[in-house]
């Protein structure tokens, strides 16, 4: 009898620890992703950095202002600057030059998601001019003078043209 009742306790006490362990899937709100896919014109995979990309989502089609950092109208370096302070809680310079300074430089067959990359004027090839933050598979989300914010690709033969570095905020 006491050694049913020691064992019933035993039982007892295994499932209830048993009960307590479990894993949680990752909240994911998928609703967000599914519009920000849709609006960056890309698939988001569950190992991307979802709050990039939600983030980023919420920029497109906002108007280019020159010296601009808001949602009613941002130049390239403001954008780059509230995507990381939002999305990384990194304070970035506001100016393309500063960004380059803050971030190591590396080559675009080494870039991963959320590393800056800068590219010259047509005036000049070696001083940096445009930032944009790369996503994935050759893609960025930059602020244009002609479209305001938007989603390019490194392909395009403008970029491939002017490409400077990328940039890995140190």
């Amino acid at each position: 009898m006491k050694h049913s009742f020691s064992c019933i306790i035993a039982l007892t006490g295994l499932i209830f620890c048993l009960s307590s362990c479990h894993t949680a899937a990752p909240r994911l709100d998928y609703k967000a992703l599914a519009q920000a896919s849709v609006r960056l014109g890309m698939d988001i995979g569950l190992t991307d950095n979802h709050k990039l990309y939600v983030n980023a989502a919420e920029w497109i089609g906002t108007p280019y202002r020159a010296g601009g950092d808001s949602k009613h109208g941002t130049d390239c370096s403001g954008l780059v600057s509230q995507l990381y302070k939002k999305t990384y809680r990194i304070r970035l310079s506001r100016s393309t030059d500063g960004q380059l300074k803050e971030s190591n430089r590396i080559a675009r067959r080494n870039l991963r998601e959320g590393d800056l990359v800068f590219f010259t004027s047509r005036a000049s090839r070696k001083k940096v001019a445009h930032v944009g933050i790369y996503l994935k598979d050759g893609k960025f989300v930059h602020a244009s003078t002609g479209q305001g914010v938007i989603v390019s690709s490194l392909k395009e033969d403008y970029y491939t043209k002017h490409w400077l570095c990328g940039g890995r905020v140190k």
